[in-house]
């Protein structure tokens, strides 16, 4: 029966294209499966073949293990160190103890016993395969014809015998596939995990999907004179991309769209008629943010740097489009300038930004011990805590014209006695992370609060509706609100407490 061996061998490796040292070890492992099913599935086997000849020996097998390992399972499979010494063999634990068998006859059931783990062994090396000639094409547009469309996802069939899956959760929502269509998607991933070896998975939704699509249609960003600079994407309902041109006198938007919209078109067409905004990129974020919340009128603009932030005032009447269906438009023009976009009435802007400014003003007229028309002229320089009043270099305060060296020294160490009176009290007098980063929260909020001796979110939420009234600029209303947000972390915990008792 060896020459049938090197048959099988040569006939499956030559219609399957694989090495033929993968067939032979898919045969091992056959006739090892087909030993077992004879003597015994609880017992362990190693079959080897001899590659020239095609004769194959069988051993049975025992794994060492320690004396003292818990995961000893059964002496049908296993040996203890200790046991095997007693041979004289010189075997260490984790090698194996063999004993040759008298092999089975490699015979028609015999193959067809084992057929299936060779046709298992074939598909795993088949998928290797494929995912290594793949291997460079990670991150990159494949196309492919659509093989079948199950509940798992779309199966793309990329031609040389390769496949791809496009998972359900990575396919454009509410599109349909048939049989025979073509179709493209980035690569995300080879996943090597798993059973049957190695699978290729597509994504239509990726962000870098759409970034390639637009590559493919522009050849002036081939020849780099555009940058794409960023996208967001709402897969099968709108997307938003960046540019930004390298040569002076190109349009990067025009570029990209094309004439009459033909190249922006062909993308929208490939993504389900995926609606695409072309945003032109500028180094000044603000610019950047207004060219991103297109195609709403932005009014006006209040930056905090520290928690990278922005409040957006838009019209009254523009407020539904500059905020989009669900909340769509400013979440892609968040997601694609990196910064958090609170938008708002233009009228809610102006009260907010006032409502800062005031309680600012109260703190520094309080701490300072100054009058309102000095702590009016701080804030609208762009101070907002007694530590840049203290600590702002000389040159910087002297560009206010309504200060001289005198009046600057004499405020600098008001700001400092106000802040070593806090430290001394244990107050502190600066807001913490946590506190900065809360919901509702702004700085000039917190750095009131923490004048106050309310650094963390845990001293808000200790406090009472009655005492937080009494600071300046903070009514009941908003009083109520901060101390039942920084009062959410003592909700969750009790919450898990109670999942935790009624497990």
């Amino acid at each position: 029966m060896s020459k049938e061996i090197l048959y099988v061998v040569d006939a499956v490796s030559n219609e399957k294209n694989l090495d033929p040292e993968d067939i032979f070890e898919a045969v091992e492992i056959a006739i090892a499966t087909a030993s077992r099913k004879r003597y015994g599935m609880e017992k362990d086997f190693r079959v080897d073949i001899d590659r020239e000849t095609g004769n194959y020996d069988t051993f049975r097998r025992w794994e060492i293990m320690d004396d003292e390992d818990p995961n000893f399972e059964s002496p049908e499979r296993h040996i203890l160190k200790s046991y095997a010494d007693n041979r004289n063999l010189g075997l260490e634990v984790g090698e194996f103890l063999e004993e040759q068998v008298e092999s089975i006859e490699f015979g028609r059931i015999t193959a067809q016993i084992a057929k299936q783990v060779i046709m298992q062994k074939v598909r795993q090396a088949e998928r290797q395969k494929m995912a290594e000639a793949f291997r460079d094409s990670v991150g990159k547009i494949v196309l492919g014809t659509v093989k079948r469309v199950d509940r798992r996802g779309i199966v793309l069939d990329l031609g040389e015998n390769s496949e791809a899956i496009i998972p359900r959760e990575m396919m454009i929502p509410r599109e349909i596939a048939r049989v025979g269509d073509r179709m493209r998607g980035i690569l995300h991933e080879i996943n090597e995990e798993g059973r049957g070896g190695p699978k290729m998975i597509v994504s239509r939704i990726d962000e870098e999907f759409l970034v390639e699509l637009v590559k493919l249609e522009v050849p002036e960003i081939g020849q780099e004179l555009i940058d794409i600079m960023g996208a967001a994407r709402d897969p099968g309902s709108r997307s938003k991309i960046a540019v930004r041109a390298n040569v002076p006198n190109l349009d990067p938007v025009g570029a990209c769209v094309g004439m009459r919209g033909s190249r922006i078109q062909t993308v929208t067409n490939e993504l389900n008629n995926e609606r695409v905004d072309i945003i032109p990129w500028d180094e000044d974020i603000a610019r950047f943010v207004i060219n991103a919340m297109q195609p709403a009128e932005v009014l006006s603009i209040v930056i905090d740097e520290d928690k990278k932030s922005m409040d957006i005032g838009v019209d009254e009447e523009m407020l539904a489009q500059a905020i989009g269906k669900g909340g769509q438009n400013v979440r892609l023009a968040s997601k694609l300038t990196g910064w958090t976009l609170n938008v708002m009435s233009e009228e809610a802007a102006e009260n907010k930004s006032r409502s800062e400014q005031n309680i600012l003003i109260s703190l520094f007229a309080e701490k300072l011990d100054v009058d309102e028309e000095v702590a009016s002229i701080l804030v609208e320089e762009g101070f907002t805590s007694l530590d840049e009043v203290a600590y702002v270099p000389t040159d910087e305060f002297l560009k206010i014209e309504e200060f001289d060296e005198e009046i600057i020294e004499e405020l600098r160490s008001r700001a400092r006695n106000a802040l070593l009176a806090l430290a001394i009290t244990g107050e502190g007098g600066k807001p913490a992370q946590d506190l900065l980063e809360m919901k509702g929260m702004n700085n000039a909020l917190a750095q009131l609060l923490a004048s106050h001796g309310i650094c963390t979110m845990e001293d808000l939420a200790e406090q009472s509706t009655d005492e937080l009234v009494e600071l300046e600029g903070i009514d009941e209303e908003l009083a109520a609100t901060l101390i039942m947000t920084a009062r959410e972390p003592w909700f969750a915990e009790a919450d898990a407490e109670e999942s935790a008792s009624n497990a």
